[in-house]
């Protein structure tokens, strides 16, 4: 039976291509991959002369299913790459994961490196229990609710963050979560510069922004001291000023909280019944 490969490739340096990881490449009928250009120079690398390489991004994961299904249904096997990391961890791979299964092809992985198992080994944090936000909303009512339910999560959050972002990030954490959360923040992991700084949200200086990186958050506390109605209130009038409607305010509000929604969206009525019409 014809086989989906989710195949890791490395996150910077290219000794950490795993032998099992060019075998599968060197055999499959079709190499899925985000850039042919890097992805060649890979293969190159590995000494492998691909049969075929198609380009799959958000933009063409979805048109590329069919092709991907075709290959398969022929007998022959097809692997998906990213340009670092593993596939389908907030990069392409979904979609034809999802559509292979759907059609009855068995889908593996050849696992290895990944960036975010990496940072929150090396980040000091509890790694016990985490979880992997990826890339966050850039902006709108989408961003702030995120952001909201990671100032509520009490298991270690990881995310990833593009240079020219972080900073901004980094400050957007500060507002919701308080300036002594612990964080640690990692760049060009497995590279010549990696770096990896650590401190609270207060204190953290990451420099110049340069390279990928990747936030570990450590969790909210559970023993902290209960919400007041009054910082439940000014939490929704920020939300509300930042855009949010009253209901969505308000279930932000209650996942940072801890609130129960109904009670917090009582408040936004309240409120508006004491204003002066």
């Amino acid at each position: 039976m014809s086989t989906l490969w989710l195949v890791a490739t490395p996150i910077g340096n290219l000794g950490d291509l795993s032998p099992r990881a060019v075998e599968v490449l060197a055999a499959v009928e079709l190499v899925c991959c985000e850039d042919t250009r890097r992805t060649g120079k890979l293969l190159q690398h590995a000494g492998i002369r691909a049969n075929r390489l198609a380009v799959c991004n958000e933009h063409t994961e979805f048109n590329l299913t069919s092709q991907v299904l075709d290959v398969l249904s022929s007998g022959a096997n097809v692997a998906v790459v990213s340009d670092a990391g593993s596939p389908g961890i907030s990069d392409p791979g979904e979609r034809l994961v999802a559509a292979a299964i759907e059609a009855g092809h068995t889908v593996s992985a050849v696992p290895g490196p990944t960036a975010a198992t990496m940072a929150v080994t090396i980040s000091g944090l509890p790694s016990g229990r985490h979880v992997m936000e990826g890339f966050l909303p850039r902006k709108g009512r989408e961003r702030t609710g995120r952001i909201a339910e990671i100032a509520a999560e009490t298991r270690t959050v990881v995310l990833y963050e593009a240079p020219h972002r972080i900073e901004r990030t980094l400050a957007d954490l500060l507002s919701a979560c308080g300036p002594d959360r612990p964080v640690s923040v990692s760049r060009e992991l497995t590279k010549l510069h990696e770096e990896t700084v650590r401190g609270t949200l207060g204190s953290i200086e990451v420099g110049e922004p340069r390279g990928e990186y990747v936030i570990v958050l450590g969790g909210a506390s559970t023993e902290s001291a209960p919400v007041s109605d009054d910082d439940v209130r000014l939490a929704l009038h920020d939300a509300i000023a930042g855009g949010a409607s009253k209901r969505d305010a308000a279930a932000q509000v209650a996942a940072a909280t801890g609130r129960r929604r109904r009670d917090v969206y009582q408040m936004v009525v309240e409120s508006d019944a004491s204003t002066p019409g």
